[in-house]
C-alpha cells in the first residue's frame, strides 16, 4: 500500500519541470496518465543531447526517462473537440489535473481551470508556470536556465573571485520547481479531504528558485545586502573550506563551531605547532589570519589522500564535521545512499536490471518508490480509454481515424 494510492493524476506537461512532478507521486502510489498531442509528443522525446553530452542510453532517451516514470502515457489532440470532450470524461473521473503550459494557452485550448472546474469541481488543477501569473512577464516562455538568471542564483554560485555569472547544469531547478508542484497538489489534497473542495494551485520556476534560496534572499532583505560568494582562498573560518588531497581528490570541512573542534583537528592533523599560535589559537584570531592558515592547511592536506584523510579525522577530528566531495559516479555507488534507498535497482523491461534515484521520503507504514518505466508514446491510449473512459473499441477506432488520438 502506498500514501497515494487510489489517487487518479492527470498529466499535460512538457520537459521536465511538469513531469517530474507526475513521477514523484507515482512514487506515492498516484495512478498518473501523462497526456501527449498525437505526432510528436512530449517535446523531450525528440532532444538528442542536452549541455554537449547526448541522451541517448542503448534505445532510450534519457531525459524521457528520468521524469516519466510510473505513469501511463495516452495521446488526446486537445485542439480537436472531440480530445477535448474525452479530456472533460477523465477529468470527471480523477482527482488532480497538472499542467506546465501558460495559462493563455490551457484558456485558449479550454483545458483552464475555469473549464474543467465545471465538470468536476472538486478536481485539483495545478499549475507550474515560468515567472507567476501576474505581472508584465506572467506570459513570457521560461525554462531552467530562465529561473536560474532571474532568481539571482548564478551570482550566487561559483568562484568570489570569478566576475562572470555560472550556470547550474542538471535541471536542477526544473526538479525544483517540480518539487514545489508536487507540494503543492499534496497540500490541496488534504484540503479536498478534510474540506471536501478543490481548488487551484499555482506555483513557478522563478518562484520555486526563491524559495530555494530563503536565507540568502531573507538576507538581502532585511540587511541590505547580499551573500558573498564562496572563495575557498578567503574563507574566513578556515575550518569550513575544501582542501585538494595528494590523489587530486578533495576534502570538505564544514565545522560551525571551530574553537570547540579546534584542538583534536589540529592533533589529527600533526600540527600542534599551529595549535597554540596566537594567529590562529581562536576562532577570532583565525578570522583575522585566514589566508595564513589556508595556505598552511593546503600544504598539510595534499601530503595525503582523500581517503587517508578521511580515515584520521574519522578515528582523532572528535566528531568534526568533515565530509569527501564525491563526483557522480562516486554518488552513484555510495553505501549510504545505497542503503537509504536513494539509489534503487529497477527492472526495467527493455534495459534489464539498473539503478535509478529513489524516493528521498521513507514511511514507516506505506511505501513508495518507482514501479513502472515512462511510457512510450500513447503506449495506453486504448487502455485508458477502455477502463476510465468506459469507451468502445469502435469508438476508439473512429478517433484514431479521425486524428483525435
Amino acid at each position: 500500500m502506498k500514501p497515494l494510492q487510489g489517487i487518479r493524476v492527470l498529466e499535460w506537461a512538457v520537459f521536465h519541470n511538469g513531469p517530474a512532478a507526475g513521477y514523484m507521486l507515482g512514487d506515492l502510489g498516484a495512478d498518473v496518465i501523462k497526456i501527449e498531442e498525437p505526432i510528436r509528443g512530449d517535446p523531450v522525446r525528440g532532444i538528442q543531447d542536452m549541455w554537449g553530452q547526448t541522451m541517448q542510453f542503448a534505445d532510450k532517451n534519457l531525459a524521457v526517462e528520468a521524469s516519466n516514470r510510473n505513469k501511463k502515457g495516452i495521446t488526446l489532440n486537445l485542439k480537436h473537440e472531440k480530445g477535448r470532450e474525452v479530456l472533460y470524461r477523465l477529468v470527471r473521473k480523477s482527482d488532480v489535473f497538472y499542467t506546465n503550459f501558460r495559462k493563455d494557452v490551457a484558456a485558449r485550448l479550454g483545458v483552464d481551470y475555469e473549464t474543467l472546474s465545471k465538470h468536476n469541481a472538486k478536481i485539483i488543477y495545478a499549475s507550474s508556470l515560468g515567472l507567476g501569473s501576474r505581472g508584465p512577464d506572467k506570459d513570457r516562455r521560461s525554462f531552467d536556465p530562465i529561473a536560474q538568471a532571474r532568481s539571482g542564483i548564478m551570482w550566487m554560485v561559483g568562484d568570489r573571485d570569478h566576475t562572470e555569472p555560472f550556470q547550474i547544469v542538471g535541471a536542477v531547478f526544473d526538479q525544483v520547481g517540480a518539487t514545489m508542484l508536487a507540494y503543492g497538489i499534496l497540500a490541496a489534497l488534504v484540503a479536498k479531504e478534510r474540506l471536501g473542495i478543490g481548488q487551484e494551485v499555482e506555483t513557478s520556476l522563478l518562484g520555486s528558485a526563491i524559495h530555494m534560496q530563503e536565507l540568502n534572499i531573507s538576507t538581502q532583505l532585511w540587511a541590505q545586502r547580499s551573500m558573498s560568494r564562496h572563495s575557498r582562498l578567503r574563507a574566513r573560518n578556515p575550518m569550513a573550506n575544501h582542501y585538494q588531497c595528494a590523489d587530486g581528490k578533495w576534502l570538505m570541512l564544514a565545522e560551525p563551531q571551530s574553537d570547540r573542534f579546534w584542538h583534536d583537528f589540529c592533533k589529527a592533523l600533526r600540527i600542534k605547532e599551529v595549535e597554540k599560535d596566537p594567529r590562529f589559537e581562536t576562532a577570532e584570531a583565525r578570522r583575522e589570519n585566514y589566508q595564513e592558515l589556508i595556505a598552511i592547511l593546503n600544504k598539510v592536506f595534499v601530503t595525503k589522500t582523500r581517503d587517508e584523510w578521511m580515515k584520521i579525522l574519522k578515528e582523532e577530528g572528535g566528531g568534526l564535521s568533515f565530509e569527501a566531495i564525491y563526483d557522480l559516479s562516486e554518488v552513484n555507488n555510495d553505501p549510504q545512499a545505497l542503503l537509504n534507498e536513494y539509489i534503487v535497482d529497477f527492472d526495467h523491461p527493455t534495459l534489464g536490471r539498473i539503478k535509478v534515484v529513489g524516493c528521498p521520503v521513507r514511511f514507516s507504514k506505506t511505501q513508495a518508490g518507482p514501479v513502472s518505466k515512462a511510457p512510450e508514446h500513447g503506449e495506453h491510449t486504448e487502455e485508458v480509454l477502455l477502463e476510465i473512459g468506459d469507451y468502445s473499441w469502435d469508438e476508439i477506432a473512429q478517433f484514431r481515424e479521425e486524428g483525435v488520438i
